[in-house]
Formats: structure tokens, C-alpha cells, sequence
């Protein structure tokens, strides 16, 4: 054994390369982006940010991310969804680095900590925040597991757009005002309606696989020209409602996230012009980072005061 080997060995780095690959991190940006998107629009309001409370609300949206990826991963093994076929990223129980016994453990502690982390939110923001918080643990696992599972239904993306959405962000507004305004509801769309452009991505690339177990998702439901049609919808709405924050503002809200569109266009331009292959794995990556750009750009105008 050579000593680079000694001493990744000695790190655990070949045991820890696994989990890191089944967490996801390029999809992760759908679980922050709404907490600060959500933070930021306190601060626009002219009240204090509670760090605590944004914290604990990364950290829970986080984790239940986390735990939907791993439940994904296992599931989607046991079902049949993920073979040596696939032409999407590696999955750990799939190709034997997990096995699926490790991977659903893994999912109930990453649960469990999104559980934990939700306690003290739910001090701050009483029984909507129960509801919220018990239905964001539910339906994680059901988005593959359970007896009807969103993902095979065609439900995913309107989960995405919900939760990593609408209640993400108002949900974060809703912990520091006890309240829910048009502008939350605003921003959680633009900031929902690109995290679900991820899985519809990912759906898209995946399609002629899934299609073969019974995963019925919308691309598979409706073909490849409604997957183009809604990956192109999804990438423009958010966009298309900078045009509030132009009218009730604060202007540069509308005007940062413009930042976005070269990207947006190299996205959109890529999937029309090519069919579902592993080429698909960089436009998912160009997905997320799209919406890092474009949630950091609305959290910088809802903050700025530079009056552009």
C-alpha cells in the first residue's frame, strides 16, 4: 500500500466519498437559496433578521433535502429505476458503494436532524410551522416511498415547487413576522419555480428508463416536447416576475437576477437542441447553479440600497 493510499485509508476519505456522492451537493443550492431569498426579504421589510432562526431553517431545509436525495437513491434501486443503463450521475446503491440498508439509515438520520433543528422554529412559529415541518418529513419520504409515491405519480414537481418554493421562502418570512404577504408568495415562486426546473431536468434525462418501470413522471406521462415546454416555463417565470418588483419594488430585485439569463439561455438552448444523454448531467449542474445565481442576485436587490 503506497502512503497516499495509507493515508486516505486512515482518513476514511474512500468510506465518506459515498455519502458525498448520494447527498447530491451540485442539487443542494434548492434547499439554501429559499432561506436566504426568505431572510433577505425581512431585512427588506425593515425588521431584524433572527440568525438563530435562519440558521435552524437552512439547516432543517438542508437535511430534508438530504433525506429525500438518499430515499430517492435507495428506492429508486429497489424499484428498478436506476440500472447500469442510466445515464444520470453514479448512484451509490445502484452500483454497491451503499447498500440499501445503509442508505435508508442514512435518510432517517438526516430526518431526524432536520426534525431536531425544526423544534425551536416551531417554539417561534407554533402550529403552522408543526404543519409545515410535518409534512415537509412526510412527504420527503413519499416523494419515492410509501404506497403512493409523488415521484411515480407525477406529483415531484409540484412538490418542488411547493415546498422548495412557496413554503421555503414564506415560510422562513412567515418565522420572523408571524405573517404572509404577496411579496413572499412572489419570491417563493420565482426561487420554487427553478429548483423544480432541476427535476425536471433530471426527468427529462432519465425518461426513457423510467418509463420502462412504471415511473410515470410528467416527461414520461406527456413526451419530450411538453418536458422542453415546462423546462422552458419554469426557467422563464421567474424572470418574467422581476416585472413586480419593477412595479411595487425595490427595483433592483427585478433587475440583479438578470444576471441569470446567459445561463438560462445556454440551459434552454442545449436542452432543444439535444435529446436526453448524459450531456443532461451538465445542463442539471448549469440548473443549479442558475438558481444560486438568481436567488443571490434577488437577495442582493431586496437588501440593496443603491437605487439602481
Amino acid at each position: 500500500m503506497s502512503s497516499t493510499t495509507a493515508v486516505h485509508s486512515s482518513l476514511g476519505l474512500g468510506a465518506i466519498r459515498p455519502w458525498i456522492m448520494a447527498l447530491r451537493p451540485k442539487t443542494l443550492s434548492a434547499a439554501v437559496v429559499p432561506v436566504i431569498v426568505g431572510s433577505a426579504l425581512v431585512k427588506h421589510e425593515g425588521l431584524p433578521v433572527l440568525w438563530w432562526v435562519s440558521v435552524c431553517a437552512l439547516m432543517a431545509s438542508v437535511f430534508i433535502q438530504i433525506g429525500t436525495n438518499l430515499v430517492n437513491d435507495a428506492i429508486d434501486f429497489k424499484k428498478g429505476a436506476d440500472t447500469a443503463n442510466r445515464i444520470g450521475p453514479q448512484r451509490v446503491t445502484q452500483s454497491g458503494l451503499l447498500t440499501y440498508k445503509q442508505v435508508m439509515i442514512g435518510a432517517g438520520l438526516c430526518f431526524a436532524i432536520a426534525f431536531a433543528f425544526g423544534i425551536p422554529l416551531v417554539i417561534q412559529g407554533g402550529w403552522p410551522i408543526v404543519v409545515i415541518g410535518l409534512a415537509s418529513l412526510v412527504l420527503g419520504y413519499a416523494y419515492t416511498g410509501g404506497p403512493f409515491p409523488l415521484a411515480y405519480l407525477g406529483l415531484g414537481d409540484l412538490f418542488v415547487i411547493l415546498f422548495f418554493g412557496l413554503i421555503a421562502v414564506g415560510g422562513t418570512f412567515f418565522l420572523h413576522t408571524h405573517a404572509l404577504t404577496v411579496s413572499a408568495l412572489v419570491a417563493g415562486l420565482q426561487v420554487g419555480c427553478l429548483a423544480t426546473v432541476l427535476i425536471a431536468i433530471n426527468n427529462f434525462r432519465d425518461s426513457p428508463e423510467d418509463g420502462k418501470v412504471g415511473k410515470r413522471t410528467l416527461a414520461v406521462r406527456f413526451g419530450p416536447q411538453f418536458a422542453r415546454l415546462e423546462i422552458l416555463i419554469l426557467t422563464a417565470v421567474p424572470f418574467l416576475l422581476g416585472t413586480y418588483w419593477a412595479r411595487f419594488g425595490p427595483l433592483n430585485a427585478g433587475l440583479l437576477p438578470i444576471l441569470g439569463v446567459p445561463l438560462a439561455r445556454r440551459i434552454l438552448t442545449g436542452v432543444f437542441k439535444n435529446d436526453p444523454s448524459p450531456l443532461y448531467n451538465k445542463f442539471l449542474a448549469m440548473a443549479g447553479a442558475l438558481q444560486l445565481i438568481f436567488g443571490m442576485g434577488l437577495a442582493l436587490g431586496l437588501v440593496s440600497s443603491l437605487g439602481l
